[in-house]
């Protein structure tokens, strides 16, 4: 199971520094690492719960739209595929590992940001929304909603995941959650939330294949 922001589209390095910048404007003074540390791996819709809680819910709604155009007009030049993840995806389905989405990102931004990169025919019909389920990360909900459509037993799940809240919600939902160590979030904190750290998406290929053989 994939997440998506971080994972597979290198989104958030264009997402973070734009929502620090409109919530300072707005009254919110933050850097980007408190992004990241606040809400990456959630939902936007309680990152908009949060910022209403602050700044009430005229502001909230006018850093939704001011924040949605930009980032939206920056995927239309800049966006990119993460490094080495659409080998990896290619080198899983060759293999015959069964694969998906699931991502607190709304279907639409998915279709957005997939298809910009090329990476959405690779999980047609696969890709799972937090909108789908009642609770976002770090609830396990997504992901044992994503096992129950793949049909497929949560023990026997890989995650890949690149922020804090993914990595709890994986181990919450029983799975083997592996921490992408080149996104933004700290290594240290992805590994104290319970995962399996790797630097480069290529080092998945050497990582699953050892844990096929050690469990054949």
């Amino acid at each position: 199971m994939f997440d998506c922001d971080g994972v597979l589209v290198d989104s958030e390095r264009l997402t973070v520094g734009v929502e620090a910048r409109v919530l300072t404007e707005l009254g919110w003074p933050m850097d980007a690492a408190e992004v990241v540390a606040r809400w990456m791996g959630g939902t936007s819709a309680a990152q908009i719960a949060d910022v209403a809680a602050r700044l009430g819910p005229e502001t909230a709604a006018r850093f939704d739209d001011l924040t949605t155009a930009e980032v939206h007009a920056a995927f239309e030049t800049d966006l990119v595929a993460v490094p080495g993840v659409a080998d990896l995806v290619d080198h899983l389905h060759d293999a015959g590992v069964r694969t998906c989405v699931a991502s607190s990102g709304s279907h639409e931004r998915m279709a957005l940001t997939l298809g910009l990169t090329g990476l959405r025919d690779r999980f047609d019909g696969r890709i799972f929304s937090a909108t789908e389920v009642a609770h976002g990360k770090p609830a396990p909900d997504l992901f044992l909603h994503a096992a129950e459509r793949m049909g497929t037993d949560p023990a026997r799940c890989a995650v890949i995941e690149d922020s804090v809240h993914g990595v709890r919600a994986g181990v919450a939902a029983g799975m083997q959650v592996y921490g992408y160590a080149g996104g933004l979030s700290a290594p240290d904190a992805l590994a104290a939330a319970g995962a399996v750290l790797f630097d480069e998406m290529i080092d998945l290929v050497a990582i699953f294949s050892h844990s096929s053989s050690s469990s054949a």
